[in-house]
């Protein structure tokens, strides 16, 4: 007998404290070290990037940037691309073409215009060809004429401080907050920290470029693209083009890397639409490197000050931390340094202040741990400075001024475990053997110095869809197979990987057959890669929907939900219901939803329902899911999940916390620096999957050595242009920069985040991490360096000659 099949869904909106159903699955995936479900297709090229996408009459497309800084274009000649071979066409949009990139989450195109310059890069026009090489020759061929502006860009930010001004709290991730009188609290506090921190601009680097293929059938776009947030960057990509969302289509199966440099719509993007429009062919436009560094998105530099007054003990009496960041006119982006200065460590008396300059230089947006990435530089390293003044452990000072509740909002924390981490990571790193005096440990030509340096990162919630199909498959391990739909996107992450664990150990069955379909967005729309907040959103919706087949199964079989147990393939009662008013309510819905379905099906000829009796689970009776689902339509079962944020956002300050210690070398003549070793703990909630949660902290870390060492992007003062440019120039962290990374994953169950009650976490390991390096530079030579990154010439004439005496 057939059952009747339908598209049921369960939503959630966080408003309480949740349990998670993975704590009793008999299956125990979740929290393994399974290794990536895609990495074989990686590793041997199967994984089909969006620059490998190839179509039928495909044509290729080189954008062109502008060469001044300010101005407009006058003119585009394009006569000395006629007799070149291959050539298709010049296409320009003055109005259309995308002048920056989009910021993640917003729903509406970025800043259009090609006409108006407002930096050295800035897309103009692309050069449409037969093959990528002739339309990068087009391109360089192409001559391009200015009303030049450029003696009144902003192209210095120290100059332009003076022109600072208020930035756009409403657009912006953080907001001004002063409490009490934090600059009297100041003057009158025993011991002060007063300083300004500089970061530099710095690019995400990612490995894959952006690029996009474009396609039209009719009225029909689809952008075989690189983002990490489909469902808003294809509302971005209707406005910008004037069309209706359900004429666009963005697919992004994989995306190498974006650490923020792709959560919205690129200037290749709405130029490979328009191209392929004009010439009514498919169109490919892959950004070369330096385009990607030039004309997409940048961190901001800052300039911080952070200011702290404490009593002779190093209690926190007042925190001051005031930031200034830059980004071109008109945009709202600025870096929310102070994100986590709001409730890192007590103090009655606090100022959080945000400024922003106008320049014309590269959009600047978010790029991994935007704010306390570089606002921990200047934060943690002040607390370290504090804690040599006070005369004690940089530990113990952290530990006693922690907190009772968010200082900033007076609301509790969900979970805190900064101490735990803290003394954990101290332990296996060997902190009680760093030299008491800095400048006093020095083996052969190397001054030998360890530092710390807390971490914490914000956790957020982001509305996000999913549908689960359970269906019969003969080719399946039990004969039934799992498939698992949203426009959710992996970035190098572990999307695949880890929502396959989470949908076999609900539904149980082996990985192998769960089948994890993302990065379409004619999927259900789910939150997309960005904010530490994707794999708890998305992942949430999947647990959701699996939650609702759980549901359904059960009604079917005559159990309750929580006394049903799936595993290896079969359905068997475990544990003894709790009955509750809201079960109550829910059996008598059922009871009528079930009369409703039997009038229905009488009417409609539908057979009836299978009944509760054909399932007996006594003396540990069990049965298959491939023999229930026979019994329905189609011999499957769908089920959506939706979940939403709710009053936990507000009522209690949500945050993944951790510690990262270092060890470096100094050496004695020419400075140079070495990170010797890392050791990291963090606490991050339920940890999906050991190896890529290790891996992102890895790469957290990684961050960390660039941001505290070597990254800066270099403007030419004169014209704006971008020096350093490709990863020859623009240095990051290699293998030999790299030294044994040692990570901690702290046992954490917080119920106030999700179903699933995890956090993220690799956005948490780059926070502190390039305090962490500083304060150890400083341990090893003495020398406290306050404009980043710590290159060898800021330390060059100050080295000391001979070690301190004890």
């Amino acid at each position: 007998m057939a059952l009747f099949t339908s598209e049921p869904t369960k939503q959630m909106t966080m408003d309480s404290a949740v349990d998670s159903l993975l704590a009793n699955t008999k299956s125990k995936l979740v929290g393994s070290d399974v290794s990536r479900v895609e990495g074989a297709l990686k590793v041997s090229g199967q994984a089909r990037y969006s620059a490998e996408v190839q179509l039928d009459n495909q044509a290729y497309g080189v954008l062109v940037g502008a060469t001044i800084a300010k101005g407009t274009v006058t003119e585009i000649d394009s006569s000395a691309l006629d007799d070149m071979d291959g050539i298709i066409k010049v296409v320009t949009d003055g109005e259309r073409f995308l002048r920056n990139s989009q910021q993640g989450t917003k729903e509406v195109a970025p800043t259009q215009g090609a006409k108006e310059v407002f930096y050295h890069g800035q897309p103009i026009a692309v050069v449409i060809a037969e093959s990528f090489e002739a339309a990068r020759a087009g391109a360089h061929a192409l001559v391009v004429e200015y009303k030049d502006d450029s003696d009144n860009a902003v192209l210095d930010f120290n100059n332009a401080l003076n022109d600072a001004h208020d930035v756009n709290e409403k657009e912006g991730s953080d907001k001004n907050n002063e409490q009490g009188d934090p600059d009297k609290a100041l003057e009158n506090a025993a011991i002060t920290i007063d300083h300004i921190y500089q970061t530099p601009s710095q690019n995400a680097a990612a490995m894959e470029p952006h690029a996009t293929v474009a396609v039209w059938e009719g009225e029909h776009l689809t952008l075989y693209t690189a983002n990490q947030m489909i469902a808003s960057c294809k509302k971005q990509v209707a406005d910008a083009l004037g069309m209706d969302t359900k004429n666009v289509q963005l697919i992004a199966r994989y995306v190498g890397g974006g650490f923020g440099s792709k959560l919205g719509i690129a200037p290749e993007l709405v130029a490979a639409a328009i191209a392929a429009k004009e010439i009514e062919r498919p169109v490919s436009i892959v950004m070369t490197r330096p385009q990607v560094m030039s004309a997409t998105v940048r961190r901001s530099n800052t300039r911080q000050r952070v200011a702290i007054g404490a009593n002779q003990a190093g209690i926190i009496d007042s925190i001051i931390h005031e930031s200034t960041s830059s980004n071109l006119p008109d945009e709202a982006f600025f870096e929310p340094s102070a994100l986590s200065t709001h409730y890192l460590y007590r103090g009655d008396n606090r100022r959080v202040k945000y400024q922003m300059v106008d320049t014309n230089q590269t959009l600047s947006g978010s790029m991994r741990a935007p704010g306390e990435a570089v606002g921990q530089i200047a934060l943690e390293c002040a607390l370290d400075e504090l804690a040599e003044k006070v005369g004690i452990d940089p530990i113990e000072l952290r530990r006693q001024n922690e907190p009772d509740e968010d200082p900033s909002q007076q609301v509790p924390f969900s979970t805190r475990k900064l101490v735990e981490c803290m003394d954990t990571a101290a332990k296996q790193f060997g902190w009680s053997e760093r030299p008491k005096k800095p400048a006093s440990r020095l083996e052969g030509d190397w001054w030998i110095g360890m530092g710390m340096a807390a971490a914490s990162r914000g956790n957020s919630l982001q509305p996000s869809e999913a549908r689960v199909t359970l269906k019969k498959d003969a080719d399946a391990k039990y004969g039934v197979k799992a498939v698992v739909e949203t426009d959710m996107t992996d970035i190098g992450t572990g999307s695949y990987t880890v929502f396959s664990q989470v949908t076999a150990d609900m539904l149980g069955l082996p990985l192998e057959d769960v089948e994890m379909v993302l990065g379409d967005s004619d999927l259900p729309p789910a939150s997309g890669s960005g904010g530490s907040f994707g794999a708890a959103s998305a992942g949430s919706s999947i647990c959701l929907a699996c939650e609702k087949l759980r549901e359904q199964l059960a009604s079917t079989v005559g159990l309750y939900s929580d006394t049903m147990q799936l595993h290896e393939g079969r359905v068997q009662e475990a544990g003894v219901h709790a009955p509750s008013v809201s079960d109550a309510l829910k059996e008598a819905g059922s009871k009528a939803a079930a009369h409703i379905k039997a009038r229905i099906n009488e009417k409609t000829g539908k057979a009836a329902e299978a009944t509760q009796a054909q399932y007996d689970f006594d003396n540990d009776n069990s049965y298959t899911l491939a023999d229930i689902l026979s019994h329905y339509e189609e011999q499957k079962l769908v089920a959506k999940g939706k979940i939403k944020p709710g009053k936990n956002g507000d009522n209690y300050r949500q945050a993944s916390f951790g510690a990262n210690f270092a060890e470096v070398a100094v050496h004695r003549v020419t400075g140079e620096v070495r990170v010797r070793r890392m050791t990291g703990a963090f606490a991050a909630g339920r940890i999906l999957n050991q190896k890529t949660a290790t891996s992102q902290c890895y790469g957290g870390m990684v961050f960390g050595i660039g941001s505290a060492l070597m990254e800066k992007l270099i403007f030419d003062k004169r014209d704006g242009r971008l020096c350093n440019r490709d990863l020859a120039e623009y240095h990051v962290p290699v293998n030999a920069d790299v030294p044994q990374l040692e990570v901690i994953l702290v046992e954490e169950d917080d119920s106030y985040t999700n179903p699933m009650h995890i956090k993220g976490i690799g956005e948490t390991a780059i926070s502190g991490a390039a305090a962490a390096i500083a304060n150890a530079v400083y341990n090893a030579v003495g020398i406290r360096v306050y404009d980043f990154p710590i290159t060898l010439d800021k330390l060059l004439d100050q080295l000391p000659d001979e070690p301190a005496s004890a």
